[in-house]
């Protein structure tokens, strides 16, 4: 829920409540004050006729009919007759008893057999007594109405609360919106955009000028990162060129050494290990050239690739290669992706390479390509001891090695994984990790789908 609706819900119920809490005092006080009036009648019609019962009766008629009092006048004899002597607007039609008559010598009653009227009785001689009774009804209707009102002024309060609030609060709250839209431009990886004016409330204001500081800190940042990146790239590609020249003239010497017979077996081992690292480091070279050429080249001529023909003809070949293996192939036909078909194939190459290196020769693997929406989803699993937890989900990056106890005998440089996934970066897609259900390890790859060509 928006700030807006959530303030001005909060503004309408505060309203109403204070409103119920005035009309509820209102209802209150009105009502008491009605019933006192209804009261004070009654007693001056009793205490016209008190202390001379003889003239009770007259006095009592006078009074009722000089102040126009709405009145109910009931003589009751000893025996509990009644005669009515002045009718209200609201006659009593019920008929009190001698316990009424007792009961209200001293006070004004209510009782049950006379629902709806307050009464007080005096003697008038004879053994016969007054009954002054009033009627209710009109007080409870003029409280009912009272009611009605007090709840239709209070809605109509708390509406008109409510627009105040939003008429008060549109300002702020269209620059808070701006500043919403601003800050998911932001996340999205927008940074280029202004930051919207300064307009509103000091509050507005001071979250406008925080997130003006934040963004314009984050584009220093990432400038830098990108100065950053950008040379660490360019001496990549450097120091790769510069390696190559003299790797290629000791690479020549040795396999000319290599021709000859060496006569001592030191000098031939020397010899064999000299060769053997220098294929490693031509490897690395070869490598680092290739992560350097994707990153620095993130868009290229790119082409409809068959990724389902190309997955399943390595994976065929893969399984050719490794006959002990139990081999499971799940490639939906006709999947396709735009890229580079180098980089396409080199991607799948590593993945394979990378569980031959570090599984053991009779783990199972999995390999499963689908399309899922707007997307196609590779995955290679292994059934080999998988990486240590707390690695996985982890986006590889340059030389990073996952399990810290593998040696150089394995042969990876730790380029391997941030190779696949600046291939797949530079696809539009993601490379993650996970634990396989194989046991090992499972990459999958999320790329964007392409359309079949035409």
């Amino acid at each position: 829920m928006k700030l807006s609706t959530r303030l001005t819900i909060l503004l309408i119920t505060i309203t109403a409540m204070v409103a119920l809490a005035v009309g509820s005092f209102a209802v209150v006080t009105s009502s008491r004050t009605q019933y006192a009036s209804l009261d004070d009648s009654i007693n001056a019609v009793a205490a016209s006729g008190t202390g001379h019962p003889l003239t009770a009766l007259s006095d009592a008629l006078n009074l009722v009919q000089q102040d126009n009092l709405d009145l109910t006048l009931d003589v009751v004899d000893s025996t509990g007759r009644v005669t009515q002597i002045s009718t209200s607007q609201v006659p009593l039609t019920a008929r009190p008893t001698l316990a009424n008559i007792r009961d209200s010598l001293d006070a004004i009653r209510t009782a049950p057999n006379l629902a709806g009227f307050r009464f007080r009785s005096l003697p008038i001689g004879g053994g016969s007594y007054l009954l002054i009774a009033g009627s209710t009804s009109n007080v409870a209707g003029r409280i009912h109405q009272l009611v009605v009102r007090t709840i239709l002024v209070g809605l109509l309060a708390a509406l008109a609360m409510g627009i105040i609030a939003r008429l008060f609060m549109r300002r702020d709250l269209h620059t808070i919106d701006r500043l919403v839209t601003f800050a998911k431009d932001v996340a999205r990886g927008d940074v280029g955009q202004s930051v919207p004016p300064a307009v509103g409330s000091t509050d507005i204001r001071e979250l406008q000028s925080a997130l003006a500081h934040m963004v314009a800190s984050l584009q220093q940042k990432i400038e830098a990162e990108k100065r950053s990146s950008l040379t660490m790239q360019r001496f990549i590609g450097d120091a790769s060129h510069e390696l190559r020249t003299p790797l290629t003239v000791i690479k020549g010497y040795a396999e000319l050494l290599a021709r000859t017979a060496p006569s001592d077996p030191q000098q031939q081992r020397a010899l064999e290990r000299v060769q053997k690292e220098v294929a490693r480091m031509d490897s690395l070279v070869s490598d680092l050239l290739f992560l350097a050429e994707v990153n620095e080249v993130r868009t290229h001529d790119t082409a409809i690739i068959d990724l389902s023909q190309l997955a399943a003809a390595n994976a065929r070949d893969f399984a050719t290669d490794h006959t002990e293996r139990d081999v499971e192939i799940g490639v939906a036909p006709g999947v396709y992706v735009a890229g580079h078909r180098d980089y396409v194939e080199r991607l799948i190459i590593n993945a394979f390479s990378n569980v031959a290196r570090h599984t053991s020769s009779r783990d199972p693997v999995r390999v499963t390509l689908e399309r899922l929406g707007d997307n196609v989803v590779l995955k290679v699993e292994d059934g080999g001891p998988g990486m240590p937890e707390g690695t996985y989900g982890v986006r590889p990056e340059q030389f990073q090695r996952f399990d810290p106890s593998r040696s150089r005998t394995s042969g990876g440089s730790g380029l391997g994984m941030s190779i696949m996934a600046d291939i797949a970066t530079s696809m539009g897609g993601v490379l993650t990790t996970s634990k396989s259900t194989l046991g090992g390890l499972a990459l999958t790859f999320i790329l964007p789908a392409a359309a079949p060509p035409t």
